[in-house]
C-alpha cells in the first residue's frame, strides 16, 4: 500500500456554538434606497386661437409671393432642363450603341473574309507541286491580304469617324442651343 492509502482521513467539522447546534449562514444587511419622485417636464399647452393676431405687413407678403413665384418658375426651368438632358443622354447612348454594333459587325465581316482567304490559301498551298509554285502562291496571298487589310482598315476608320461624329452631334447641338439661349 502507498502512504496515501494507509493514512486514515480525518473529517473536519465546523466548530459548533455552545448555545445551539445550528450553523447560521451569513446574510448581507438589507439597505433600502431612498424614494423620491422625478420632476415632470411638460411643454405648456398653447391655445393659438387665444393668442393675439400679428398683422404681417403687405410689403412682406408681396415679397414672399414674388419669391414663391420665382422659385416655381426656376423649378419649372430646371425640370425642363433635366428632362432635355435626360433625353440628350439617352439619344447619345443609343447612337453610340448602334454605332458600336455596326462597327462590330463590320469587324466580324472583315475577320470572316480574312479567315476564308487564309483557308483558301492553305488549300491552294497543299495542292502546290513545286517549291516555286508554293512561293508564287505565298507572294500572291500576301499581296492580296495586304490590299484587303488596308481596305478594311480604311472602312473601319471611316465608320469609327462616322459613329463618333453621330454620337457627339446631339451634345454639340445642345451646347449651341444653350449658348444661343443665353
Amino acid at each position: 500500500m502507498t502512504d496515501i492509502e494507509s493514512k486514515p482521513t480525518a473529517k473536519k467539522t465546523a466548530p459548533k456554538s455552545a448555545s445551539t447546534d445550528k450553523v447560521v449562514p451569513f446574510e448581507l444587511p438589507k439597505i433600502e434606497m431612498p424614494k423620491f419622485e422625478m420632476p415632470k417636464f411638460e411643454m405648456p399647452k398653447v391655445d393659438f386661437a387665444k393668442m393675439p393676431q400679428v398683422e404681417v405687413p403687405q410689403a412682406l407678403r408681396d415679397v414672399a409671393e414674388k419669391t414663391v413665384a420665382q422659385v416655381k418658375a426656376n423649378y419649372e426651368k430646371m425640370k425642363v432642363a433635366a428632362e432635355e438632358t435626360t433625353d440628350l443622354i439617352e439619344d447619345t447612348f443609343e447612337t453610340a450603341r448602334a454605332g458600336a454594333v455596326e462597327y462590330n459587325l463590320k469587324t466580324l465581316d472583315a475577320l470572316k473574309a480574312n479567315t476564308d482567304a487564309a483557308f483558301a490559301f492553305a488549300k491552294d498551298l497543299a495542292g502546290a507541286k513545286t517549291f516555286a509554285e508554293a512561293i508564287e502562291l505565298q507572294t500572291a496571298f500576301v499581296r492580296h491580304q495586304f490590299e484587303s487589310v488596308t481596305a478594311q482598315a480604311k472602312d473601319l476608320q471611316s465608320l469609327a469617324t462616322k459613329v463618333a461624329t453621330e454620337t457627339a452631334q446631339p451634345v454639340k447641338d445642345a451646347v449651341s442651343k444653350t449658348f444661343k439661349a443665353a
